[in-house]
């Protein structure tokens, strides 16, 4: 399962908002509500396009809100510390308690630092950039989701 989401998500590399700023996707179209924030729906499009379909967080294909999502994960006992290709990761930038960001684990690059696939980001703008890009992240102020 993780390694076809991974895939799916690979190949999305370099996709972006069109018009640019406009927070308009091919994800958002998908799931129904184009033109706001859209990490989550990426996720959501990456799970449903590996044939394995997120349950419904909020929404009928996934979910969109992080804080939504990670209460969901957390009522049902999905948070894990030793996160595998796939899993979903959730970033809290300024370490408030509120999610800000959502993306998809790809590996461990050393002890305190990982890869990630991650819609709507960008160097400079984190949770807003409007690109799909391999990132890397710290491990601190995230959780991470076994579905």
């Amino acid at each position: 399962m993780e390694n076809k989401i991974i895939n799916i998500a690979r190949k999305e590399i370099g996709q972006g908002e069109k018009p640019l700023n406009s927070n308009k996707t091919k994800y958002g179209k998908w799931f129904g509500f184009d033109g706001v924030a859209w990490c989550g729906m990426f996720v959501s499009w990456c799970y449903a396009e590996a044939n394995f379909q997120l349950p419904k967080i909020g929404f009928t294909k996934g979910f969109a809100g992080c804080q939504t999502a990670v209460a969901y994960f957390k009522k049902n006992n999905m948070i894990t510390t030793k996160p595998v290709e796939g899993n979903i990761v959730f970033f809290d930038w300024n370490a408030d308690g509120r999610y800000d960001h959502t993306g998809l684990f790809v590996k461990w690059i050393d002890k305190n630092t990982f890869e990630s696939i991650e819609g709507n980001t960008a160097v400079g703008n984190d949770s807003n950039g409007g690109n799909v890009m391999l990132r890397k992240r710290v491990n601190k102020n995230v959780i991470f989701v076994n579905v």
